[in-house]
């Protein structure tokens, strides 16, 4: 099978789902709309119904625990779905989106901490790790820290310009494979034992916590966690349908065939680096708005989620779920995490063996993941 550009994709290659036709124009099916329609609706006005409505004592009740798991999850979903645009679609498999979702949270983290003025413990405009380090005055970098509107511009500035420099060297030098994956995976090592000093103004190895409020409105009250948690929601549907345009415009199909043969993709004229360096920018900011959205929700950013393991997981989440399907990267965040909740309590010590038991698993006998099963049986029921 050819795709548009005329390139073949090679017959070795993992099953993938066929390449949509290009004169479809609808982004969904109807069945597919059916499906986003529900979930707005489960996000949206049964979750809030269900937490701030129906009393506690209900067996319907939603928990707050619940929903800053939920929350939290979410999060990870718009990772892995940035991970799905660049690994599943374009074929470059990135272990450095940890790097662009902490710089994220760091950006909003710097916001959270002008925000608490003077109720720190110190009772000074600084934050308290700042006064305790002896600092007289702010550094230059939160210059624009006590702006929401700068923050919100920053959150997807500054993972965007570190993405998009790197990668302009990166492919322009063609480093590709393994090797790609190494040096992501080094500069997000890097880019922690930085944070980690106390010199460089954020917070060291304690990060920032002990958040008070946003945009003057408490953190803690159940109003704006259920704010932040029907915001994050919107957030990930909407960058599904963002993520599911990319693929199925001409964009797309060329980044696929990137992912199948860049050597005739440059052949029949394109420049794939023009297309990878555009897919690896936006799949960056995404990574930094989930973590904008994060940290008011856990209530801490600190450089441990610059650790490579993290962006190790990401990847994990998008080969459980099924690469090159959108949703199923999405899937497998709720999967793998779900799991991961629930084992560190009640079998933490069993956890890390459970999460590559099930990599291996899926490696060896699921190389489309859950989706890819499902979609299987379903051809198979028919």
């Amino acid at each position: 099978m050819k795709t548009e550009t005329g390139v073949a994709a090679p017959a070795e290659s993992v099953p993938r789902p066929a390449l949509e036709l290009p004169g479809r124009s609808a982004l969904l099916s109807r069945a597919g709309w059916s499906a986003f329609v529900i979930a707005v609706l489960l996000v949206c006005v049964l979750a809030p119904l269900l937490n701030l409505v129906v009393p506690e004592g209900s067996a319907l009740h939603l928990s707050d625990y619940a929903v800053a798991l939920l929350g939290k999850i979410m999060c990870y979903a718009i990772l892995a779905l940035a991970m799905d645009l660049i690994w599943g679609y374009t074929g470059i498999l990135s272990l450095g989106h940890g790097l662009f979702f902490a710089l994220g949270g760091y950006v909003m983290g710097m916001y959270l901490m002008r925000q608490i003025g003077r109720e720190g413990n110190y009772k000074s405009d600084l934050p308290d790790f700042m006064v305790f380090l002896d600092w007289k005055e702010l550094p230059w970098h939160w210059a624009l820290s006590d702006s929401f509107v700068a923050t919100l511009v920053l959150v997807l500035l500054v993972p965007g310009l570190i993405a998009f420099v790197f990668g302009y060297f990166a492919f322009r030098s063609r480093i590709k494979g393994v090797y790609f994956s190494i040096i992501t995976q080094a500069m997000t090592f890097a880019a922690m034992l930085l944070f980690f000093r106390n010199e460089t103004g954020f917070g060291g190895n304690n990060g920032f916590t002990d958040f008070k409020r946003i945009l003057g409105i408490a953190i803690a009250t159940p109003g704006m966690r259920m704010f932040l948690f029907v915001l994050t929601g919107c957030t990930l549907l909407g960058f599904f349908l963002l993520a599911r345009a990319l693929v199925r415009a001409k964009f797309g199909r060329v980044l696929q065939a990137i992912r199948d043969g860049e050597s005739r993709v440059m052949f029949c004229g394109y420049s794939p680096v023009g297309y990878k360096l555009a897919i690896w920018t936006i799949s960056a900011m995404m990574c930094g708005v989930a973590g904008a959205l994060y940290v008011p929700q856990v209530g801490i950013i600190n450089p441990s989620e610059m650790s490579p393991a993290n962006s190790i997981e990401i990847a994990i989440w998008a080969a459980v779920g099924g690469r090159a399907s959108l949703i199923g990267p999405i899937v497998g965040a709720f999967v793998v995490n779900g799991a991961k909740s629930w084992l560190t309590v009640a079998y933490p010590e069993f956890w890390l063996y459970f999460l590559g038991a099930l990599f291996i698993a899926v490696t060896l006998f699921l190389p489309n993941g859950i989706v890819g099963l499902a979609r299987r049986w379903k051809r198979g029921g028919q």
